[in-house]
Order: C-alpha cells, then sequence, then structure tokens
C-alpha cells in the first residue's frame, strides 16, 4: 500500500455514505480505525486491515 494517513486526515471510501457524501474524516487511530461522515457526522469503526481495503484515496491530511 504506501499511502499514509494520519489522525484527521480527510479520505474518500470507495462507496458512498447513504446521506450522499464520501468524504470521510479519520478520528481515532489504534488496531481499529474510527472515520466520521462529513455530512451527518455518523461514525464507524473498522479493522485497519478493511478500512485500508475499502478507502479509495486521500483527500487531505491535517
Amino acid at each position: 500500500m504506501g499511502e499514509q494517513f494520519e489522525l484527521h486526515s480527510v479520505v474518500e471510501m470507495k462507496k458512498p455514505h447513504p446521506c450522499g457524501v464520501n468524504k470521510w474524516q479519520i478520528i481515532r487511530m489504534g488496531m481499529d480505525i474510527r472515520i466520521k461522515c462529513l455530512g451527518c457526522s455518523h461514525s464507524v469503526m473498522l479493522p485497519r486491515k478493511e478500512f485500508s481495503k475499502k478507502m479509495k484515496r486521500i483527500i487531505d491530511t491535517d
């Protein structure tokens, strides 16, 4: 993979959230990664391996 994401990075996932927005912000990192939808503020926790598979690209790193 080679892509480096960090805390508070904004990422685009392969599938959009049901609210219609496809931008997510990383709000917690560890064994699992918690991401928050930037449209409706819903948060989801994914295992790191699953997150890496579902992430399309990094939009912004803060």
